[in-house]
């Protein structure tokens, strides 16, 4: 889970935006479009409006989590059926369906790389193979990192509150770590961070190569950035100051809900959850401000159409309507997710945004200029496989079961067997 791993629940894993029976016999003569998605992307009042504009299509959403989509999905490309006309690719797997892409429209038949300098040039390219000539997905969003943290326990802890002076404790992980042993010298009570896991992903999102080196070749063994950063990760872990919670999970949010912990990293897409599950007792508590080490991106996705799909024109009108600049900038101000266009989130009536729950923050200027410093993590076509070997490590190292360097060691031979 390093991404927008939480899905809809199951009242509303299946969302029909249309009147009567979203059924595939079209036998009103309408065009039926799906789109399979995790998450909110923010496209219900959207949908409703494309469907008033374009009186002969009817558009239903299919929301799972994310683990489900990605494994539905494989197993739908596979077998040539049941992939819905529209699919959400997350970048951390968008590699692994990219390297099926004879499973995908070329979107540049449709015209799509006349689009491409709406996008962030190494979103873009995330969303293409070929050297650029086969287009697999149109970008939605992207997740440029921010640190979010409770200025209350931080107040109790002795440390600064105001999210400018909060900054200057942690240009470097180095130093977070260094205001961890801080804060839990004073609220032992309280631990310091969610979890070790979520430390490790967002430092990796701020190198340019992690475990694979953009010849796709496996090199986290060999390469000193990994190490530091399941090193600095472990160490929290070893020391008792993470929740050693599972991200994003029910019990994750009982500990925000409970002020268990103190801050957590947070892409731009996280704020919405972390209100949800923080709920509004903890209103004004949350503030955001840089993460450590600079900028780096965690998450975002694309929109694919399938080749099975019976209306791959009309789905591809529709999702680059989706991720037209004016649809993205609606879609920001409504749920937080910031757009990968510059356009976009250089605009600025979105980088005046503030978000009253954490603090009146200025969360437009945080994340656009994060988004402006980040430097591209490459991702390997077997990324999505080998994140959760070390993952799982770091969990182990939080709950005692080994020591740092045990789990690594155990990690990378795990991590051997599955890059095989």
């Amino acid at each position: 889970m390093n991404r927008r791993l939480v899905g809809s629940t199951a009242a509303t894993l299946v969302l029909v935006l249309a009147a009567g029976c979203g059924g595939s016999s079209e036998a009103d003569g309408k065009i039926e479009l799906s789109l399979g998605l995790f998450s909110d992307f923010g496209y219900d009042k959207l949908i409703e409006e494309y469907m008033a504009s374009h009186q002969n299509v009817k558009i239903e959403q299919r929301k799972v989590k994310m683990e489900q989509h990605n494994t539905q999905l494989a197993t739908q490309l596979a077998g040539g059926r049941g992939a819905a006309d529209i699919v959400a690719l997350e970048e951390g797997v968008v590699s692994q369906f990219r390297a099926s892409k004879d499973k995908f429209v070329n979107l540049a038949d449709y015209g799509a790389k006349d689009l491409k300098s709406q996008w962030a040039d190494w979103k873009w390219n995330q969303g293409t193979a070929d050297n650029g000539e086969f287009v697999v997905g149109l970008g939605t969003d992207m997740g440029s990192l921010g640190l979010c943290y409770r200025s209350d326990l931080f107040a109790a802890a002795g440390l600064p509150t105001d999210r400018t002076e909060v900054a200057k404790l942690w240009p470097t992980w180095a130093d977070y770590a260094k205001v961890a042993d801080q804060f839990t010298a004073k609220t032992p009570g309280v631990k310091f961070v969610d979890t070790g896991r979520n430390v490790y992903k967002a430092i990796l999102d701020q190198t340019e190569e992690g475990y694979f080196a953009k010849d796709d070749s496996y090199i986290a063994e060999k390469n000193d950035k990994v190490k530091t950063a399941f090193d600095t990760a472990a160490a929290l872990g070893t020391k008792q100051q993470t929740g050693a919670l599972e991200p994003f999970s029910q019990e994750w949010n009982v500990a925000l809900k409970q002020g268990s912990f103190a801050t957590t990293t947070c892409p731009a897409w996280a704020l919405a959850l972390i209100k949800a599950g923080a709920g509004d007792g903890a209103a004004g508590k949350w503030d955001v401000t840089t993460a450590p080490g600079g900028g780096g991106n965690w998450g975002g996705s694309f929109l694919a159409i399938p080749k099975q799909g019976k209306h791959p024109k009309e789905a591809y009108e529709l999702a680059r309507w989706l991720t037209a600049p004016e649809q993205q900038k609606r879609i920001f101000k409504e749920t937080g997710n910031l757009p990968s266009q510059p356009k976009v989130y250089q605009d600025a009536e979105v980088q005046a945004t503030v978000n009253e729950y954490f603090n009146s923050a200025p969360v437009g200027q945080i994340f656009a200029s994060s988004a402006e410093s980040l430097k591209p993590t490459y991702r390997g076509t077997k990324d999505s496989k080998v994140g959760p070997v070390f993952a799982s490590a770091l969990t182990r190292v939080e709950q005692g079961k080994q020591s740092g360097a045990d789990a690594w060691t155990q990690a990378l031979k795990e991590a051997q067997d599955v890059v095989k």
